[in-house]
């Protein structure tokens, strides 16, 4: 999966977020995404957003999607 700058994704516990351009972490060049979230600036690494562990049981999922990250675009798929 590609992520861009203005992409948008849905945490499993319901939150959108927007990616602001992704960095690499200075100390170990981790790629991350810089996003933001209730009006505040934020950062994860990249493999989190890219990562298909299956997180549709656990009970504070409240969208019932499997993956933590899901591109709102891919809703329509």
């Amino acid at each position: 999966m590609e992520i861009k700058p203005k992409d948008k994704f849905r945490h499993f516990k319901g939150s959108i977020m927007e990616v602001v351009c992704l960095a690499k972490n200075s100390e170990n060049l981790e790629d991350m995404v810089v996003y933001t979230h209730n009006g505040e600036c934020w950062v994860r690494p990249l493999s989190m957003f890219l990562d298909k562990e299956d997180v549709s049981t656990r009970p504070d999922n409240v969208t019932g999607q499997k993956v933590r990250f899901l591109k709102i675009e891919e809703e329509k798929k």
